[in-house]
């Protein structure tokens, strides 16, 4: 058992975040898992479509995703830009769009720095934009999002394992890892394969299951943001704050503070009354 723990503790270094390079460019598994995270989201809509769950078609499907992967990327970035380094970035806002570093000489340095919150806010103003437009009923279409999100997510939390960043705090448990970007050698908690599972594989489990039995729109879009945000808050405590933030509010992370404002908005859809329109956009 020993031996195990020592190959296990030392998997973060047997790992190559690049995939390839071509001169200086580099492609790192970090932005496939991206690709994987769509694509399962994408597949697990089209189950559920074509199942005749959900009162969408397809086309109107593949029209979202492409406002939806926008939106992710667009909003994850502002809003790591936002919430999390706002003061560097005011002093180089050229490196919110450019992947490329012109400290000691030009060299491509990819975009390290995505925040969930920020790409979910976005994401929710695109979906509210998109049903307006379409004549979707907003939180049957959330729902939708809900029980489809939570898998693809899991692939994102292992594109940051793999890139060997967001790693949790010192600890001495045995399934601790060492990860070749964070100061000193001490054991790290593996807190982006904690968030992979809960917040991704068991919250998405937990949603498939209530698919059928919510009593209305709406309540699994809250299930999901509630969940979300008891998983990441606790998970949190594990999890190393970014140096250069740490605490903002007592003892919490950014993340835990942001998780709060979700976890109340799941709340209030999931508690709130609903009344289905009498007549429907067509």
């Amino acid at each position: 058992m020993t031996t195990f723990w020592q190959w296990w503790q030392q998997i973060p270094h047997q790992i190559d975040p690049v995939l390839m390079s071509i001169g200086g460019f580099e492609i790192r598994y970090y932005g496939l898992m991206y690709l994987v995270a769509f694509a399962v989201t994408w597949l697990v809509i089209r189950f559920r479509v074509k199942r005749g769950e959900v009162d969408v078609t397809m086309p109107q499907v593949n029209d979202y995703m492409f406002w939806a992967i926008l939106a992710v990327l667009i909003g994850g970035r502002l809003g790591y830009v936002l919430f999390y380094d706002l003061g560097y970035f005011l002093n180089h806002p050229l490196a919110i769009i450019l992947p490329f570093s012109t400290e000691q000489g030009i060299h491509f340095t990819g975009f390290r720095g995505m925040s969930f919150h920020g790409g979910a806010l976005a994401v929710a103003l695109v979906t509210l934009w998109f049903c307006h437009k379409r004549g979707i009923e907003i939180l049957s279409f959330g729902d939708l999002l809900a029980s489809s999100v939570p898998l693809g997510y899991t692939f994102g939390r292992l594109g940051n394992f793999l890139n060997g960043e967001l790693y949790g705090r010192v600890t001495r448990m045995p399934w601790g890892m060492s990860f070749p970007e964070a100061p000193g050698s001490a054991l790290r908690h593996p807190s982006q394969l904690y968030e992979a599972l809960f917040e991704g594989i068991v919250l998405f489990f937990l949603i498939w299951w209530l698919r059928r039995r919510a009593s209305r729109p709406g309540r699994l879009l809250g299930v999901y943001l509630v969940g979300y945000a008891v998983f990441r808050f606790l998970i949190e405590y594990v999890r190393e704050p970014d140096a250069h933030l740490g605490f903002v509010l007592g003892s919490l992370t950014m993340g835990q503070a942001l998780c709060l404002i979700m976890g109340a908005i799941g709340i209030i859809l999931m508690l709130m009354p609903w009344r289905r329109k009498k007549n429907p956009k067509p």
